[in-house]
């Protein structure tokens, strides 16, 4: 085969990438909207999106006062933290996934999430916390998460420190604060129990324009920071030995991008509480759709986080209205099937 050839075959699948990308983000623009338009108020799609255009382009777009209170003010920060909340944790999966070199690495099993609802049933449970007011539960999850990222940092940051050990880290976290939580819960009130398990589940209802500022403020530095060492994660994926024979600082560059991505889902997940599965299924849907290549995959696990999270909140808000399940607990029943799935389709591609 010609170098002309190769290049050409190249830049045909860049292109297929960038395609699957973009049909992503419509497909992703097309279920918010569809989530903006579902509920009693009898709002269309298209409603839906002329509110946001309104508020974009006030002369040229007309709505009903109505269709704005319901999209802009009730709706709309629930789906926009939906969407940055699933494009954060589809991306955090990728990451953990390639530089611990294990597929079954995520936020949940490396114990952050279980940091933060123990955090959170902590200020629920007993009041206790280091930050008051009404961001207690907020301030309680946030820094126990960032606790159980700062153990898994100060194990890779060990000269010799191997992913596989990492991983043990993460579950022995995850164990460790799982049960501290069950036993708080254990001696609280039915009440503050019933608090801190809705918490713990997941749930974008308590969604505000602050915590989607925040979020996307936080989504977009850290996602920039990690789009830059995406050439270091793909020689990582073959091996440290490998990666360090090419330049590549593989202990620096674990460490960077551990930091980076659990400071962005503590960020997150304190405002939402546990969501699992997103973190896990997302990337491995993109990996087997477009390949293993970060600077395509990242993106594309984002994209694919938020659609699966905004579509499992579609279902928490319309399976038995006017009752709103928990999103987390969708998303683990949707995820569970879907995962067995992945793991038949790709034995099958593999044989």
């Amino acid at each position: 085969m010609t170098n002309d050839a190769i290049k050409k075959q190249y830049q045909e699948a860049i292109g297929r990438k960038i395609i699957f990308i973009l049909f992503s983000i419509f497909l992703l623009m097309f279920i918010s909207g569809l989530s903006l338009s579902l509920g009693s108020a009898g709002i269309t799609i298209w409603e839906a999106y002329a509110t946001i255009l309104h508020r974009l382009f006030p002369g040229y777009f007309h709505v009903s006062w109505l269709a704005e209170t319901c999209v802009w003010d009730l709706r709309m920060p629930r789906i926009s933290l939906g969407i940055l909340t699933g494009f954060g944790l589809g991306v955090a999966g990728t990451v953990m996934q390639g530089v611990l070199r294990n597929p079954l690495a995520s936020p949940y099993t490396l114990g952050i999430s279980a940091g933060a609802g123990f955090g959170a049933t902590l200020a629920i449970i007993t009041g206790l916390g280091l930050i008051g007011g009404d961001y207690l539960i907020i301030g309680n999850a946030f820094i126990f998460a960032m606790l159980c990222s700062f153990i898994i940092l100060a194990f890779a940051g060990r000269k010799g420190a191997t992913p596989e050990e990492l991983i043990l880290v993460g579950i022995a976290i995850l164990y460790i604060f799982s049960a501290a939580t069950i036993i708080i819960q254990y001696f609280g009130e039915e009440e503050a129990v019933a608090a801190a398990l809705f918490w713990m589940v997941g749930s974008l209802d308590r969604a505000s324009w602050s915590q989607v500022a925040i979020s996307g403020i936080v989504l977009v530095c850290s996602v920039s920071l990690l789009m830059i060492k995406s050439w270091d994660l793909n020689v990582m994926s073959v091996g440290d030995e490998v990666a360090k024979s090419l330049g590549v600082n593989v202990r620096g560059v674990r460490i960077f991008t551990l930091s980076i991505v659990t400071f962005m889902i503590a960020s997150t997940i304190c405002f939402t509480g546990t969501i699992g599965f997103i973190g896990l299924v997302a990337p491995h849907i993109a990996r087997l759709l477009i390949g293993g290549d970060n600077r395509f995959l990242l993106p594309a696990s984002g994209i694919l986080g938020a659609i699966l999270l905004v579509g499992a909140d579609i279902l928490a808000r319309n399976i038995i209205p006017p009752v709103v399940l928990p999103v987390g607990a969708i998303t683990a029943c949707m995820g569970g099937p879907l995962l067995l799935y992945l793991v038949k389709r790709r034995r099958k591609l593999i044989m």
